[in-house]
């Protein structure tokens, strides 16, 4: 699989252009990159649950 370049993205923004129209692409934009935002803080969360440090069972208190 290749990457996409500036004919492919033309090509899909055109596409999305016409079964979409105008009015309706910031919205889908907009909820895009809403999503997008979500999912890239729910990983850094994850990663940081997981970056914790665990509690030393071998010490005696």
């Amino acid at each position: 699989m290749g990457r996409l370049g500036f004919p492919e993205l033309l090509m899909i923004l055109v596409i999305a252009l016409l079964l979409f129209g105008p009015g309706k692409l910031p919205e889908i934009g907009k909820s895009l990159g809403q999503a997008v935002r979500e999912f890239k803080k729910a990983m850094e969360d994850k990663d940081d649950n997981n970056k914790e440090p665990e509690k030393d069972s071998t010490k005696n208190t």
